[in-house]
């Protein structure tokens, strides 16, 4: 295949995820789940094809829309990581539509699920242009699709819950939507510019002379808390438990897996690419990510632990999930951002078939989410059982899966850190074990046998056959081997990022 054609694929991901939104809307809900599954693989093969290509050239390409250069141009710049993102956000996003699929067709009204896939759609749309945009501009207007789209799918299953978990996702996406185009138009206002690269150029000027500091320091922060804002950074996680917990599993799986990351990576590109980490490093605002990292990590841990209701429990987890990437970025070195990078990973991978999973105890449970009545269900839903026990053991840290990898890189982060060794590596520690109390207590209870006359008692209890949803176990499988990949095989995922986020600047 001609390489200069390939390098057309990531515009083409955006424009294809673009159009396929409105197409959804014309077709009924069984073609428009197919359109949908489609559009994600042929953007995951287009992504896979990106990355052999630039793994293949060694370098990053820069990629003019419509041939005008800078300023009046746009760019999408493509890169080792940013290529490896796009096809790791198409995977999860894939297995997270099969894996709920059963579910949205019970709990969603036909008349609407055609507009459900046009939000999916959208949304991966705005992940992909937030991976690849050069822009800055360009990023702020796909994080507002992307805030529509995630507060779509969070609302269409039209409960008391959902509309008022949406309204306050709103709310406080809103309040960080404006904040980071406050920090975006001073920025502007203080380079001439919205071209990530020419503002570096311009900003590394400001800092060398030291004009206009504080302007420059007012527009990062807006920035950063406009991002932290919107990616849930305790204390900012009010309507996270709610958006997770009560939406459809498809929605929750994908939220915490994916929506957060992408403004997550926005930020590290603005650390790299638009800022310099350097002059982050020397603002002090890490420091500040560092503390409220740290705050999320046991908040959000303890929180989870008190928690009865296992699709909250889950979404509190999200929470100290992400104080570790935020507390990565406070140790100010690019092992530490490296190590924040491979636990995006980890979570997305393994928070989503927890969610996946969960829905499958409980509906093998009368569709009940209280613990305690789930007591037996890993013997009732056994592939659901299975897949959650990998789930629980990857955010332990248990050796062999994912979650594991990603604490050993935070510690090795920390260990080069005189002032921040002891906090990173007691936050770790206490945060593995609240995470041992709540999801081994979880998992003791699935596992727990229930006298048969106390289950005939219960209503909806059953035992989910094998051959019942063939296609939510080829999910869990999936996401159990990519755990193991993950666990396993870290060293050339670790290499391929290091050597992305070393071209980032």
């Amino acid at each position: 295949m001609n390489l200069a054609f390939v390098h057309n694929f990531p515009l083409f991901c955006i424009i294809l995820t673009l159009f396929s939104g409105p197409c959804s809307m014309i077709l009924s809900a069984k073609k428009a789940r197919i359109l949908n599954l489609c559009v994600i693989t042929a953007v995951g093969i287009m992504s896979l094809l990106v990355l052999v290509e630039v793994c293949m050239s060694g370098g990053s390409y820069v990629y003019t829309m419509g041939h005008f250069p800078a300023p009046w141009g746009n760019e999408i710049r493509v890169g080792p990581l940013e290529a490896f993102m796009a096809l790791f956000f198409c995977i999860i996003m894939f297995l997270s539509m099969v894996g709920g699929a059963a579910q949205r067709k019970a709990k969603l009204e036909e008349s609407k699920e055609n507009l459900y896939y046009v939000m999916v759609n959208l949304l991966l749309s705005s992940l992909i242009a937030l991976i690849y945009t050069n822009d800055l501009f360009t990023a702020y207007v796909f994080v507002e699709i992307n805030t529509i789209s995630a507060c779509g799918m969070i609302m269409i299953k039209q409960s008391g819950h959902t509309l008022e978990a949406a309204t306050r996702y709103m709310i406080m996406s809103l309040l960080g939507s404006g904040l980071l185009l406050l920090g975006i138009c001073f920025l502007y206002g203080l380079t001439g510019h919205l071209l990530m690269s020419n503002i570096k150029e311009e900003v590394a000027a400001i800092a060398a002379t030291g004009t206009y500091h504080a302007p420059l320091m007012v527009a990062v922060g807006l920035m950063c808390v406009g991002l932290a804002i919107k990616s849930a950074l305790f204390p900012f996680h009010s309507w996270l438990p709610d958006a997770y917990g009560y939406s459809t599993v498809s929605s929750a799986a994908i939220l915490s897996s994916l929506v957060s990351k992408g403004y997550i990576f926005l930020l590290i590109k603005i650390f790299y690419r638009v800022i310099g980490f350097d002059i982050i490093c020397n603002s002090k605002i890490i420091n500040v990510f560092f503390v409220f990292g740290i705050a999320g990590m046991m908040f959000g841990s303890i929180s989870a632990a008190k928690e009865v209701n296992i699709r909250r429990m889950i979404a509190f987890s999200s929470v100290a999930q992400i104080g570790y990437i935020y507390m990565g970025f406070g140790l100010g070195t690019n092992l530490g951002v490296l190590a924040s990078i491979y636990h995006i990973l980890s979570h997305a991978a393994t928070k989503s078939l927890l969610f996946v999973s969960a829905a499958g105890l409980s509906e093998c449970s009368g569709n009940h989410k209280e613990l305690t009545k789930l007591t037996g269900a890993g013997y009732r839903n056994p592939p659901a059982g299975m897949a959650f026990t990998v789930g629980a053991l990857s955010m332990i840290g248990f050796p062999l899966f994912s979650g594991f990898i990603s604490k050993i890189l935070f510690a090795q982060a920390a260990v080069n850190q005189a002032n921040k060794m002891l906090p990173t590596l007691i936050a770790l520690a206490l945060s593995t074990i609240l995470n041992v109390i709540y999801f081994m207590r979880a998992v003791l209870i699935i596992y727990t046998p229930q006298k048969d006359a106390a289950c005939a008692q219960e209503s909806g209890y059953r035992r989910i056959r094998m051959n019942e949803h063939p296609e939510i176990v080829f999910v869990f499988v999936c996401f159990v081997l990519l755990n193991l990949v993950l666990g396993l095989m870290s060293q050339p995922i670790v290499e391929l990022c290091s050597r992305g986020l070393g071209m980032f600047g």
